[in-house]
């Protein structure tokens, strides 16, 4: 069975950075894709960062040139760096990784979400 586990949300001021991470672990053969989106109560999730396993990258318009995704393979981790952050930032982050397992097939799983709050 697949997990994933968020971590590195928190409390920064405006203008501040920081670098949550989703692990992923079990029986993983493959990962086709690791994504973060965000979603702020009463709205849409929103799709702020893929990484497909070529390394292909997409962002939204509005994090583009501050937020950077990047994937470490061996650990089966994506990291979102997020730089510039802005009180708009605010809200909880959660990540997407679709894949394949040795005993499931193909997969699609959500972490646990994580909070960012940008605030002085």
């Amino acid at each position: 069975q697949v997990q994933l586990v968020e971590s590195g949300g928190g409390l920064v001021q405006p203008g501040g950075s920081l670098r949550p991470s989703c692990a992923a672990s079990g029986s993983i053969f493959s990962i086709y894709a690791m994504s973060w989106y965000r979603q702020t109560p009463g709205k849409k999730r929103e799709l702020v960062a893929s990484m497909r396993s070529g390394g292909s990258t997409n962002y939204a318009d509005s994090v583009k040139g501050r937020f950077t995704i990047s994937r470490d393979n061996a650990k089966n981790t994506v990291y979102l760096q997020m730089n510039s952050l802005k009180p708009e930032d605010t809200t909880v982050y959660y990540c997407n990784v679709q894949g394949r397992s040795y005993f499931q097939g193909n997969f699609e799983l959500w972490g646990q979400g994580t909070l960012v709050t940008v605030s002085s």
